[in-house]
């Protein structure tokens, strides 16, 4: 059975200081609903990081149902650190494919700013390896400051050869009302910047931020009656690879990243030339060019050259838009959330209402997140309705 989308909503990603996890949670799956012009679903599935490290709060499934006048739904949190928003995704599509329900919201929420500086970075460790990272003082920063400087090294790549894919998320983010940063980057700041874990900058890391974004899923044989253009989930997949980078054979293939992707064409019945958009977990520009060579867009050590002349191959009139939204790095990166943001940026695009970051033609879209530097890979290709 197929599963399409035939709601989507979305809240600015800000720090919203005054405003708590349910009542986030709450706008972005009223805006959904409305969007699908219904007023209950079957379940509800939350991709949900840091909720009991940020805010001190478990059982979120039952607590937002509560939120959505939704009592009564089979409702639970899906957590995969940062890869959060794509597992709910999956088990939201995996429950409306099987006939299991008929209807789902899949609703990603974070809220990182109820506590700040060093205590954030202490609960957001709890996505590492807890006996051989986290305990001896590494954060995921520093793990991906490693990755990068080993990259540099392997293939002879300069620091700047990265600053197109943040150039290019800054100018796509600057026309997005959503985004948490709308400045633009110069060419040539981004190697300037304070650094945070040497070689990864601050105009390198994307910022936490507080957010929430949902989508309403039905099976594809009743989409069209609730909503004039649904977008069909043509491909779902998730794979894993190691926690800790020191048991990879291979750090600099991510091997998640390419099963996904692999699994994802296979189901939609595509291959990678036929995806007109990409919407990536660009957290860090170097999983940016990782991700780009292990789905088979770069030769290894190329993948940078998808950067160059400050992201122009990269931009929403080029040969492969990327962070057509501006990606987690001008967005920000609402942890949990990122992956519901990546699905419904996405539906905009294919529905036509990507405003000033409309990919003309549009027809399919790859979304990806991550979980830490590759441990969990939700990948999903989603398709615009036939003419």
């Amino acid at each position: 059975m197929g599963v399409s989308i035939v709601g989507a909503g979305m809240i600015p990603v800000r720090e919203h200081w005054s405003r708590g996890l349910a009542e986030l949670a709450a706008e972005a799956g009223e805006i959904a609903l409305k969007d699908a012009d219904l007023t209950r679903v079957d379940a509800l599935y939350v991709g949900n990081a840091y909720g009991a490290a940020f805010n001190q709060q478990t059982q979120i499934g039952s607590l937002l149902a509560g939120s959505l006048g939704l009592q009564g739904a089979e409702a639970y949190t899906c957590e995969a650190g940062d890869a959060s928003g794509g597992v709910a995704l999956r088990t939201g599509y995996l429950a409306v494919a099987s006939g299991a329900v008929r209807s789902a919201m899949v609703l990603g929420v974070e809220k990182a700013t109820d506590i700040v500086g060093s205590a954030r970075i202490s609960a957001r460790n709890i996505s590492l390896d807890a006996d051989y990272e986290s305990i001896n003082g590494a954060t995921l920063t520093a793990m991906a400051g490693l990755l990068m400087r080993r990259y540099m090294h392997e293939f002879g790549v300069d620091l700047a050869q990265f600053e197109g894919f943040s150039i290019n998320a800054h100018k796509n983010g600057s026309r997005n009302q959503f985004a948490m940063y709308r400045n633009r980057l110069r060419s040539g700041a981004f190697t300037k910047a304070p650094m945070i874990a040497d070689p990864v900058s601050l105009f390198d890391s994307a910022p936490d931020g507080d957010g929430a974004a949902a989508l309403i899923l039905v099976n594809s044989e009743i989409a069209a009656d609730l909503a004039p253009n649904p977008v069909t989930i043509a491909g779902s997949a998730i794979a894993t690879d190691s926690l800790t980078l020191q048991d990879r054979a291979d750090l600099l293939y991510l091997k998640a990243v390419a099963e996904s992707t692999a699994r994802c064409l296979e189901q939609a019945g595509i291959e990678l030339v036929d995806l007109d958009a990409l919407e990536l977990h660009d957290a860090y520009t170097v999983l940016t060019a990782l991700s780009l060579e292990s789905m088979g867009f770069s030769e290894r050590g190329h993948g940078c050259t998808w950067s160059g002349d400050d992201g122009a191959r990269i931009a929403p009139n080029g040969e492969l838009p990327i962070s057509t939204f501006g990606g987690l790095k001008s967005r920000g990166n609402p942890g949990g959330a990122s992956g519901i943001y990546q699905a419904v940026e996405a539906v905009r695009q294919l529905t036509g209402r990507a405003g000033d970051n409309q990919v003309q033609g549009a027809r399919h879209i790859l979304t990806q997140c991550i979980g830490g530097l590759g441990a969990t890979v939700a990948t999903h290709i989603l398709s615009a309705p036939a003419d």
